[in-house]
């Protein structure tokens, strides 16, 4: 298996495979979109290699971050190596991350082919993951008690975006307690539903 190309940037293409030149040897490498750009001269790139039965595929990412994430996204059911590379080209991966974590499954619906019940699935199966993993490294992701306070409004039936709204229409003044703040965005939410 390939972990690490370094090598001569010898062609990128507009459909986010790029050519790396390494010893003579042209490798195929297929990159986030928002990655190509970045990418010119000697560059230095972290590989997924991806054996299909008639096919050996080459993902290529600038650091180490990006190359985990992307395992991370290809651990949930249902998600290949492409759906991932493709979620990977819509913004960088500690957005992604910090979206995840705090529910926004919004974010991943941009995704061609990725649809609202797939990207709600990535959501489920990686938020914990992700908001533990920051924590064991002491980042900070905005997430907590609200996180739980959404997903209760999203299974009444509400969107991610509107309990966000009604939680921030809340403020602090209810404190940190998961029921009270339930309880005040409920209430918020009657209250527009009503006028």
């Amino acid at each position: 298996m390939i972990g690490k190309l370094t090598g001569t940037l010898s062609q990128d293409n507009s459909d986010g495979s790029v050519i790396i030149d390494v010893g003579g040897v042209g490798y195929l490498v297929r990159v986030p979109l928002i990655a190509v750009p970045t990418l010119s001269g000697a560059v230095s790139l972290y590989i997924h290699t991806a054996v299909r039965d008639d096919a050996i595929d080459l993902y290529g990412f600038p650091d180490e971050e990006g190359l985990q994430f992307f395992k991370q996204l290809m651990s949930v059911s249902g998600i290949g190596p492409k759906t991932a590379l493709s979620i990977m080209s819509v913004a960088d991966a500690g957005s992604l991350r910090r979206a995840i974590a705090q529910g926004e499954a919004s974010v991943l619906t941009k995704v061609f082919g990725l649809g609202k019940k797939s990207a709600e699935r990535i959501v489920v199966e990686l938020r914990d993951k992700i908001a533990a993993q920051h924590a064991s490294q002491g980042i900070a992701l905005g997430v907590g008690g609200d996180s739980e306070v959404i997903e209760a409004l999203m299974a009444l039936g509400y969107s991610a975006q509107e309990s966000r709204t009604a939680l921030k229409d809340v403020g602090e003044d209810t404190g940190h307690d998961v029921k009270v703040r339930l309880s005040a965005a409920l209430k918020r939410l009657g209250a527009r539903a009503s006028v």
